[in-house]
């Protein structure tokens, strides 16, 4: 009956800490290891196993509280520190909230620096910008556009930020933040508490296995550029309630962050370097940043596409536009893109009222090891 004791505490003290260990950063490779299956089982049967070590230990508690009590009650009191640590403290939802009240206001009113970095959307004659420092902290803000309701997330230790419809089924679906896998944030869904990554939308376990969400175009740019692009638009101010947080994330956009899972490696492909990573249709390719900040405009094809890189006088925006042929060739001057007697904003939309815009592609500042993770069959571009 001694033993049972302890080795059930023991028991239940491996289980907190395994339910924990796999879907969080943990020394040992935790997110190396294709484990979210055995996660999501311990996750889903967390109750029952809990109960079964709690019976355990009521059955065993009688012979070991005879004679030394300090001990048992000390290991007790270890248990409940475990229990509470890894379900109160170390939880990602108990250390990432969304804002309290969502504020967006107009330029006029504004007070974020117009050189932050902000993920910004557009719908029918609508535009709103949320800036990657409350992103980088809240993982995911709820809003709507025109009427149409977005969840606008960001994963820092991926640097990808991704704008979903949360609907599933036809119905909206409310999230919450559970952990990560493979390094990037995942989500949890309150309906039938099936687990979605952050990068590619994609429930990855639990009984939506294999569906997706629907993607809301984004682009990544400053402030102050997207202005230039939109000077009607919203910007998402800071909720007073985060202020610290808020601050702690104020040199994780230029890279500099101290801890190990989101600071910049300088070098090109690196796990840590920056990469633009593009999609257009069923091909996926990789641009180096360091290379992209040497040239300032790349030229390429992805599959049948003929596309260029575009890189914006402020060093940070960026986009990726398809050409309308693989001779296609532009000049960037002051961000203004200029081709065949055409002239363009920086986003692709035609300043010519002759003209057509530019079909802008879906592109995303990323870290290497992320972008490879999730696209494994990716291209990479390389300056022959």
């Amino acid at each position: 009956m001694k033993q049972l004791f302890y080795l059930s505490i023991i028991g239940f003290a491996l289980f907190e800490i395994a339910s924990v260990y796999f879907i969080m950063p943990m020394p040992g490779g935790s997110q190396e290891v294709n484990s979210i299956d055995l996660a999501y089982a311990l996750y889903s049967w967390r109750w029952f196993i809990r109960g079964f070590f709690v019976l355990l230990i009521i059955f065993g508690a009688r012979s070991v509280f005879v004679k030394r009590k300090w001990l048992p009650a000390a290991a007790l009191i270890l248990l409940a520190g475990i229990i509470y640590a890894t379900n109160f403290y170390m939880a990602a939802d108990s250390m990432f909230y969304q804002p309290k009240t969502l504020t967006v206001v107009k330029a006029s009113d504004n007070r974020v620096d117009p050189a932050r970095l902000i993920l910004g959307i557009t719908y029918q004659g609508e535009a709103k910008a949320y800036p990657i420092q409350y992103l980088g902290y809240h993982h995911q803000v709820r809003d709507s556009i025109a009427g149409k309701p977005i969840m606008v997330t960001y994963c820092t230790v991926c640097r990808t930020g991704r704008v979903w419809e949360p609907i599933v089924n036809g119905h909206m679906e409310e999230f919450r933040l559970v952990g990560m896998d493979h390094y990037n944030a995942m989500f949890e869904d309150k309906t039938t508490k099936s687990w979605w990554r952050q990068a590619n939308g994609q429930a990855i376990t639990g009984s939506l296995k294999g569906q997706e969400l629907p993607e809301f175009p984004s682009m990544q740019t400053t402030l102050s550029k997207w202005f230039d692009l939109h000077p009607n638009s919203l910007v998402m101010q800071p909720d007073p309630h985060f202020q610290v947080k808020y601050d702690s994330m104020a040199t994780y956009e230029g890279g500099k962050p101290i801890g190990r899972l989101t600071r910049r490696d300088t070098a090109s492909w690196q796990d840590k370097s920056w990469i633009v990573g593009v999609e257009a249709g069923v091909t996926s390719k990789a641009y180096d940043w360091n290379l992209l900040q040497k040239e300032r405009v790349l030229y390429d094809v992805i599959g049948d596409t003929p596309v260029v890189v575009f890189l914006s006088n402020d060093n940070k925006s960026f986009v990726v536009l398809e050409r309308n042929s693989p001779e296609q060739r532009f000049i960037l001057a002051h961000d203004t893109i200029k081709s065949e007697g055409n002239a363009y904003l920086f986003d692709g939309t035609s300043l010519t009222k002759s003209g057509s815009d530019l079909k802008k592609l879906d592109a995303y500042q990323e870290y290497w090891h992320s972008w490879l993770t999730f696209h494994p069959l990716t291209q990479t571009f390389v300056r022959e």
